[in-house]
């Protein structure tokens, strides 16, 4: 599966792509890892865009840039969370709200979505200005469960 953008490919990672990468976290950086993410995209059979994400790339180039996903299925009352990071070298682009552009348009082609969310920490302003780029609103704070404080950002499918 791949989703194309202006300026991006975001391409569906395997599953052999996806446990690469968590071989290769160091313990820092795993530690920041959804425990029960990780659980399910090693028990992975086949690849999936709402577990295992995509590699972002450019266009044109063919260089990987940085991943996008989702945090999940859609839940039982059609929400759904995104996800992305874009390398240092290739931050304040705009890559990253037109990573986000496609997962967005990904979400509401599917039936049953409802609402796109998103979180950042306090000290994520990039990643808000990406979210209020993109359309969403800041709904407030709220603990998540494994990344503790954060801000909440929506918006209607």
């Amino acid at each position: 599966m791949i989703l194309q953008t202006d300026r991006l490919t975001l391409v569906l990672n395997s599953v052999n792509d996806v446990r690469e990468m968590i071989e290769r976290l160091s313990d820092e950086d795993r530690a920041e890892v959804s425990p029960l993410w990780l659980e399910k995209a090693l028990a992975a059979t086949e690849p999936d865009p709402w577990l295992l994400g995509f590699k972002v790339t450019l266009r044109e180039e063919g260089t990987s840039i940085g991943d996008a996903g989702f945090k999940g299925p859609p839940s039982d009352n059609g929400v759904v969370e995104i996800a992305y990071g874009i390398e240092p070298d290739h931050q304040s682009h705009g890559f990253a709200t037109e990573a986000a552009r496609a997962l967005i348009a990904f979400a509401r082609q599917t039936a049953g979505v409802r609402v796109v969310r998103a979180h950042t920490r306090h000290e994520g302003l990039a990643s808000a200005r990406v979210l209020a780029k993109c359309g969403f609103r800041f709904v407030g704070d709220v603990i998540d469960p494994e990344d503790g404080l954060v801000q909440r950002w929506e918006m209607d499918a």
